[in-house]
């Protein structure tokens, strides 16, 4: 185990679940038209597929409660003369969906009140649009809605455009001119800005409103289609596709700086020769990878410029087409994070739930952070005189706790409001002379100089020291010398046999003397007349007197202080007696030492 560790990430444990087949939505026709899209589309109230109709185009819109196996007969949203490549649905009315297809219209349906696909009549009744947008010359492969203004639609064309339309007028505004078909378009977050991949392999970031791209860049080299998708309210992109010898890559670009992927080049992914769908999902900043004919979707977690791999979802089953719920529409009671909806055998459609394994039977808000809800940013008008901003956006545990959401700004807003107030301390210049006051306290530190002057204490410690390296010391004394100064130790021998023999003589002539005094009967002598001893005598006296005499005689000889002061001299006088004996026999060990050194020496300089 020793160099490998894991990752800490919330997410690292999710995974997906399959369904029961009661559970999905059972006896469709899906197109089979091969043109390169997702074929389906979803939204918390409904779900769109692309129908494999005869006499004209047509697609489907299925309830999500109404599982299971579906009637023989539905009713079909009809319009098109020919097959419907692409729909999408609107990401402020649950109840609008816009349809591409290849009679080279674009249409706008409205879902009818109280929709449903169980009915009595024999034939059930085809809903028409409401609304048709024509200026596109060839097929229409593509049509999305702008993320944060409301009524605005981009459509791609077989004729090299993509074009960019007000709902509210049906015109198109603005044109975005490409040298080839493009093959995928993702708007950012706010909606000033789109990505295109082309058949011409070039990767461009529209300023829209300019109608010209604010950079051009080389794509993925391979033959085959390339998807991209604005990953939210980051200034980056994802990129799939293949490289020249047909190997799948996904690509990462920054926006600062598109001329190359980020990190210098493309990151390989599988051998597998599938196109790959990706899906970005910008609350839990995780990108799902989906591949046209695999069963499986593997998925990743966005952090520090870098996918990490999480795990990968397993089937059996290929799929043609997919979509993702948008985050309103999860199960946060069962803790789920997303929600794929995948073809199978282009006759059903299965939900496959992304869980994250916890207990807790309370709202999980580190894993459910705001997220977009049915109030856009600005109006189309709006968007078109150059107006920018995010859409407002909503606590999940409202959703949670069955509450009307409460929305709030976007934080693009809040951001913007302290740059405001930023400017606001700009008098504080007025208080400029304030610094005054550091610069005249700053040299009254300088006593701090006397702190470098050493102490009484170690002085006496450094003397010691050296002095203990020239004492003759006994092996057995040798091992306490080190916690102990060597001027304590100098006071140890006090009782050294001469001084106790004198201290003995003064003793008993003391006591000879205080006998002779008890049987006189001269008075006592008076306190005044008795000579104080010095503080340098009542030092030196203790460590001798002390040994010898009782408490009952220490008072009699305060009355009597000069014999022992004389004992004490004498005593004082033996020890320094020794004490410069030892210092000199020291001193002729040092001079022999420097003299064996001066030796040694001259022999090494030889």
């Amino acid at each position: 185990m020793s160099g490998r560790f894991v990752r800490a990430s919330k997410y690292r444990h999710v995974f997906g679940k399959s369904t029961r087949r009661e559970a999905t939505y059972d006896n469709l026709r899906i197109s089979k038209n091969a043109w390169d899209t997702n074929l389906i589309k979803v939204n918390p109230k409904y779900l769109a597929v692309n129908w494999e109709a005869s006499g004209g185009g047509a697609f489907a819109v299925i309830p999500l409660e109404e599982k299971g196996k579906l009637p023989e007969q539905l009713p079909l949203f009809r319009g098109h003369t020919a097959a419907v490549l692409d729909t999408d649905w609107n990401p402020f009315n649950d109840d609008i969906i816009a349809s591409g297809s290849d009679d080279g219209k674009v249409f706008v349906w409205k879902v009818p009140d109280g929709f449903t696909l169980h009915t009595d009549a024999d034939e059930p009744a085809d809903v028409k649009p409401v609304g048709k947008l024509s200026g596109h010359s060839r097929k229409v492969g593509h049509v999305l809605f702008n993320p944060a203004a409301e009524n605005v639609l981009a459509s791609s064309s077989g004729d090299y455009t993509v074009k960019i339309w007000d709902l509210e007028d049906g015109h198109s505004k603005m044109t975005l001119k490409h040298n080839d078909i493009v093959q995928s378009l993702s708007w950012s977050a706010n909606g000033s800005m789109m990505v295109t991949t082309s058949r011409d392999k070039k990767l461009r970031f529209w300023d829209v409103r300019q109608e010209k791209p604010a950079h051009e860049v080389q794509g993925h080299m391979g033959a085959k289609s390339s998807r991209s998708v604005w990953m939210g309210e980051h200034d980056r992109i994802v990129t799939t596709g293949f490289s020249k010898m047909s190997e799948r890559q996904l690509g990462l670009w920054d926006l600062r700086d598109p001329s190359k992927p980020v990190g210098g080049d493309f990151i390989p992914m599988s051998s597998s020769s599938a196109v790959s769908m990706p899906f970005w999902d910008e609350g839990t900043q995780m990108l799902y990878m989906a591949g046209k004919g695999d069963g499986n979707i593997t998925y990743f977690e966005y952090e520090h410029d870098k996918f990490e791999p999480l795990s990968e979802y397993k089937s059996p089953d290929p799929q043609r087409g997919m979509a993702f719920m948008p985050k309103r529409g999860v199960n946060t009671h069962e803790n789920e994070l997303a929600r794929a909806y995948k073809t199978v055998d282009d006759r059903l459609i299965e939900p496959i739930p992304f869980i994250v394994p916890r207990r807790s039977e309370t709202f999980q808000d580190d894993i459910y952070p705001a997220t977009v809800g049915l109030k856009p940013a600005m109006s189309s008008s709006e968007w078109l005189d150059g107006k920018t901003g995010l859409p407002p956006k909503f606590s999940m545990e409202d959703m949670y706790e069955g509450k009307e959401p409460q929305e709030y700004a976007a934080q693009e807003a809040q951001k913007v409001a302290p740059a405001k107030t930023a400017s606001a301390p700009a008098p504080a210049p007025a208080a400029a002379p304030t610094p005054k006051e550091p610069v005249v306290e700053k040299p009254e530190p300088t006593p701090a100089v006397a702190r470098e002057m050493p102490s009484m204490k170690d002085n006496k410690q450094s003397m010691s020291a050296l002095a203990s390296k020239f004492a003759d010391k006994d092996e057995d004394e040798a091992d306490d010398d080190d916690d102990t100064s060597s001027f304590e130790e100098i006071q140890k021998p006090v009782e050294r046999p001469n001084a106790v023999r004198q201290a003995e003589k003064n003793s008993t002539a003391d006591e000879s003397t205080r006998e002779a005094t008890r049987t006189t009967t001269a008075p006592a002598p008076q306190p005044a007349s008795v000579p104080i001893p010095s503080s340098r005598e009542t030092v030196t006296t203790p460590p001798a007197a002390p040994s010898k005499t009782d408490d009952k005689s220490a008072p009699e000889a305060i009355s009597s202080p000069q014999p022992s002061a004389s004992a004490a001299a004498g005593g004082l006088r033996d020890v320094l007696q020794e004490i410069r004996g030892m210092l000199q026999s020291q001193g002729r060990q040092i001079e022999e030492l420097t003299s064996e050194v001066a030796q040694l020496k001259t022999k090494v300089g030889q």
